[in-house]
This record gives structure tokens, sequence and C-alpha cells, in this order.
């Protein structure tokens, strides 16, 4: 009896954790768009845009963030609240970048 009740609150663990969620990009059809930095996130954090599209990243938070791509192709210095950092997409391509202040912070920039 214990062992079948254990196995049952086991399989309803498993089927309530979904470890695999993939958010689907937002995607920008304009020359401009925006990523908000807040509550030690990015949001959003998947952004498809077209190639010669301004991304600008806000810091929203109270402390301070970074935009740094993975490759380091690109970095911001560290931005504190309100400031901003930009920069112009013009290679089809994935960038991921992180906060190297909060490294779990994590974001991408699809540009296609």
């Amino acid at each position: 009896m214990k062992t079948r009740l254990l196995l049952t609150l086991g399989a309803m663990a498993l089927i309530g954790c979904d470890h695999h969620a993939v958010e689907t990009p937002t995607t920008v059809d304009a020359p401009e768009a925006r990523v908000s930095i807040d509550n030690f996130s990015f949001s959003p954090t998947n952004l498809m845009v077209h190639p010669g599209t301004r991304v600008t990243w806000t810091n929203c938070d109270d402390v301070p963030h970074t935009v740094t791509e993975s490759v380091k192709a690109f970095s911001s210095s560290a931005l504190d609240t309100d400031q901003t950092f930009s920069r112009l997409f013009d290679k089809p391509g994935t960038y991921s970048y992180y906060c190297a202040v909060h490294p779990h912070m994590t974001g991408k920039v699809i540009v296609k």
C-alpha cells in the first residue's frame, strides 16, 4: 500500500513539472524593438527581428545589469536603473546574451 501511494505521488509530481517549456519568440516587424530588464529577467526573453532592427534594452530593476552576448560580440557596461543599451542587428543569426552580473538571466535575439 505504501509503495503504491509513493508511486502515485511520484507520477503526479512528474505530470505537474514541465522542464522543457519553450518560449515562442516575440516577433517585431519594425525598425526598433525594446527589451525590458525587470525582476532579474529580460522581457521578452526571445525576440525575433528583421535585419536592420535596432534593439534597445532598458534596465527597470533597482540593481545594475549588463547585456553581454555569449561569444562577446557585444556587451554593455553595467546599466543602472532606467539606463539603456542599444545595438543594431544587421546580419541574420541567433544572438544569445546574458547578464554578466547575474548569469542566470538569459535572452536571445533572432535575426531572420
